[in-house]
């Protein structure tokens, strides 16, 4: 059987699974691309750390140029995190004459049409289906099973730390630096976990995908974005009092002044598919004009998931798959964007509002004065008796749908507002 080298660079927990999965089912692999996938290299820092599989002799070196200046190896999966050396060992590859599988969605997201326009003046390809959640296949399913369609939105869940914090309030009504805590305790956030819970690694992942759904040509931080890393555990529980469950929500949906782009904590209905993903899980709901409305669910990380997804890039970049879509597809190409992002202010949807007010009469119509003032109407309001004796109680509003700018305003007037006490919490709702 024809045999296709392969190297790894960085042998970490990823790095270390796609090892074991070319290693030790090597005719499973070979089964599906036609030729024995042979590990001829795997390049790390450190020689003497241990590692998670067992490599034949002479496949570990520290030395990048142990695989740059082997012509016979073919393709590379690239599985350092960051951006440099990232950034630099990717166009060095490429240069030498590899075709290069990566998981680094930071790198892909900051440094795109760099990489991609390299890759192709030099004729190679890039694979990247384990960069956006993990052991799903959505890289897939968008850019060539869904060709047929015009994706019309698609809504996702796109971070297994914060869904797995989320969850936890849910399930034990735990404040949120205990379930952090937990979740460091068990391995599913990061010792500074920033970037999961602020919506900076969800925003990343959506702007990868809505560049391949929708030809969308923006910086992930142009994407408006807040996180759960201030979500009040009170916010949790009114939401499940009223039927819903907090989730972190990455939006891209076509709307009549462009693409509509978000990441932010939202109250989603009990029921719907997205309300129930629990723990360290992702899903994407997508809905095409053609095929309607698709659900994808899965491990979004972890070792073998994400190593699944490399090895199957790995297979389609040595058949020879990968080279005709990456040409077809032209990604983070010179080309035009198809569609550019729609005005944040403009976006529109239904509103979940908390404020702590005095407890005294003509406090809610001063509420809903605010709320008149930029036409949101009410659909409905909650509150609760203080808990504490003081002369302050929480008012929870959820309004029928209204503009996310209308909706700040009339925030901001609220805030103004003598009877109030703190900031009003403001959350949007999928029903």
């Amino acid at each position: 059987m024809e045999k296709t080298k392969v190297a790894i660079i960085g042998l970490g927990t990823v790095g270390s699974g796609v090892a074991r999965l070319l290693l030790d089912f090597g005719d499973r692999t070979g089964r599906h691309a036609g030729r024995v996938l042979w590990l001829e290299k795997a390049v790390v820092r450190d020689l003497s750390k241990p590692r998670d599989c067992d490599l034949p002799k002479g496949v570990l070196t520290e030395e990048l140029d142990d695989v740059i200046d082997d012509h016979e190896i073919e393709v590379v999966a690239q599985l350092i995190g960051g951006l440099e050396p990232a950034r630099s060992i990717m166009l060095r590859l490429l240069e030498s004459g590899k075709d290069v599988v990566t998981a680094n969605k930071a790198l892909l997201a900051e440094h795109g049409p760099e990489i991609f326009d390299r890759a192709r003046e030099l004729g190679r390809s890039v694979a990247f289906e384990a960069s956006v959640a993990g052991g799903i296949p959505i890289i897939a399913n968008i850019g060539q099973c869904l060709s047929a369609n015009q994706i019309e939105s698609l809504h996702g869940i796109l971070n297994g730390t914060s869904n797995f914090i989320l969850s936890k309030m849910h399930e034990e009504g735990s404040a949120y630096q205990e379930v952090v805590a937990e979740a460091q305790r068990l391995g599913y956030a990061e010792a500074d976990p920033a970037m999961d819970v602020d919506g900076t690694d969800a925003a990343q992942k959506l702007a990868i995908l809505a560049h391949l759904a929708f030809g969308a040509r923006v910086h992930w931080d142009e994407i408006p974005r807040s996180g759960i890393d201030t979500l009040d555990i009170a916010d949790v529980r009114y939401a499940q009092e009223m039927g819903y469950k907090i989730k972190l929500l990455a939006v891209a949906q076509l709307v009549d002044d462009g693409l509509e782009l978000h990441v932010s904590p939202t109250l989603v209905r009990n029921g719907r598919p997205l309300a129930e993903v629990g723990g360290p899980y992702n899903a994407i709901r997508v809905v095409g004009d053609a095929v309607g409305e698709l659900m994808f669910y899965g491990p979004g990380a972890g070792q073998m998931p994400t190593a699944s997804a490399v090895v199957a890039d790995i297979i389609d970049t040595a058949v020879g798959r990968t080279k005709i879509t990456f040409s077809t597809l032209e990604l983070w190409s010179n080309q035009s964007a198809r569609v550019n992002p729609a005005e944040y202010a403009n976006a529109r949807g239904r509103f979940y509002i908390r404020v702590n007010v005095e407890d005294h009469p003509g406090v809610l119509s001063q509420i809903t004065s605010a709320l008149g003032g930029e036409q949101i109407s009410i659909s409905s309001v909650l509150q609760h008796e203080t808990e504490t004796g003081e002369d302050v109680v929480p008012l929870v509003i959820m309004t029928h749908e209204t503009t996310e700018g209308a909706a700040e305003k009339a925030c901001q007037q609220i805030n103004a507002l003598d009877c109030v006490r703190g900031e009003a919490v403001r959350l949007w709702v999928r029903d």
